[in-house]
């Protein structure tokens, strides 16, 4: 894959890792794109089919999967998560360093691949912080929100694993958290910046 190194965001729902990511692509609008995941859950209020995620069928996801058309897919709360080759192509083919947002099983696949990207693990400072977190935003049922936590054990427990991540961040100031990740990016964003101006 020609471009920029991709990063891959990991990190338990609620760590923060959205509203990291909002800062990053303020800051450097054209530097930084999304690659945008495949589900086959039904759309959010507001959310636009190809630009928060690609809608589709089961049916339609299991196909290109088996095809080998994804470099990772998981599957939470009877929902099917991926990312396709291509969303990451289309990112990197406008010279922008692509973004995944991917969970702990995702960041495992990927390590099997060549993608060859920074690996960065977004983390709250403790499960109770991130409950509460996740309860302020009144988005959650308490089923789901039980499931969300358990996941979140899950993922913190096994991003312990050396090696796995290039850079862990414990997010309990968002200040602080951002400028961790922009210091490890910054070599990056500069070889971007200076490639789009020759």
């Amino acid at each position: 894959m020609q471009g920029p190194r991709p990063v891959v965001l990991s990190g338990p729902s609620g760590a923060g890792k959205s509203t990291l990511l909002k800062k990053l692509l303020k800051d450097y609008e054209n530097v930084f794109g999304f690659s945008v995941s495949h589900t086959t859950r039904q759309p959010r209020p507001g959310e636009v089919n190809g630009k928060d995620y690609h809608f589709v069928t089961r049916e339609e996801m299991q196909k290109e999967i088996d095809a080998g058309e994804f470099i990772e897919h998981a599957e939470f709360s009877g929902n099917m998560y991926g990312t396709s080759k291509g969303a990451v192509q289309a990112v990197q083919a406008q010279n922008q360093i692509c973004v995944l947002d991917i969970d702990i099983q995702g960041v495992k696949n990927i390590k099997k691949t060549e993608l060859n990207p920074i690996y960065i693990s977004v983390q709250p400072p403790s499960i109770e912080i991130l409950e509460k977190r996740l309860r302020d935003r009144k988005t959650e049922t308490e089923e789901s929100l039980r499931k969300r936590l358990a996941a979140a054990r899950v993922d913190l427990e096994l991003s312990k694993e050396p090696g796995l991540f290039d850079l862990v961040i414990i997010n309990d100031d968002l200040e602080k958290a951002y400028s961790e990740l922009k210091e490890v990016l910054l070599e990056e964003i500069k070889k971007t910046e200076e490639s789009r101006k020759s």
